[in-house]
């Protein structure tokens, strides 16, 4: 395990498509660098199943129960001595699937425009912590949509591929466009941490080499 800095309180947030191993990678990564976990909370979750059966009847309610959760996460990190390696950023909420939602029509407008304003005012402030390192899982359409299909869940699986090769193009476009903190770009393909477990090791220490640069150029 590489020794974390002790007087951080750093945090680390993976973005990524659905499907595409964010969980497993932020586990291994935290269990390398001394992080404690903060993961998306898929369990217990009363809109998700609904939503992918109805999008249109479910989108704005299953977003909004997103960002509730991870704010809610985000302030208890925000409060805590630990640092963290969190396994969706709440910045894709916004920028990829409400946005998404809105523009296919299965989000109305009047929906849309309170989602986003809720988003920023409690998101967008200087009071809301932000991450110090974003990390961006990206691959090919077929490496990605690949994924979805050996580890999804199974109303992933049954979601149609126009709708994640939708979602590829829109996730490009945002991280392109992404400059609220660092990112790290990983492409899926230059690590293997289910059969390969030491693949990551390097991943870490880049990981903290950036970490610590940050925090040098803040001094």
């Amino acid at each position: 395990m590489i020794n974390s800095e002790t007087s951080s309180n750093k945090l680390i947030s993976v973005a990524g498509m659905v499907g595409i191993g964010k969980t497993t990678f932020a586990t291994a990564i935290a269990s390398r660098l001394g992080y404690r976990t903060s993961f998306e909370k898929v369990d217990g979750n009363p809109y998700l199943d609904l939503f992918y059966k109805d999008f249109k009847r479910w989108a704005f309610h299953l977003q909004i129960f997103f960002l509730g959760e991870r704010f809610k996460e985000t302030q208890k990190i925000m409060t805590s001595a630990d640092n963290y390696i969190q396994d969706r950023s709440i910045y894709e909420d916004t920028g990829i699937f409400a946005k998404m939602h809105h523009d296919k029509g299965t989000m109305s407008e009047a929906d849309y425009q309170t989602y986003t304003s809720l988003f920023q005012a409690m998101v967008m402030t200087p009071y809301f912590r932000h991450p110090d390192l974003l990390i961006y899982l990206h691959g090919s359409l077929d490496a990605t949509i690949d994924r979805i299909g050996r580890r999804g869940r199974g109303m992933e699986k049954e979601t149609p591929r126009s709708y994640w090769k939708e979602m590829f193009h829109r996730y490009e476009q945002w991280i392109s466009h992404f400059s609220i903190c660092p990112v790290l770009k990983i492409d899926i393909e230059d690590y293997d941490i289910v059969n390969d477990p030491k693949s990551a090791d390097a991943i870490a220490a880049h990981i903290q080499d950036l970490l610590k640069d940050k925090a040098e150029c803040n001094v």
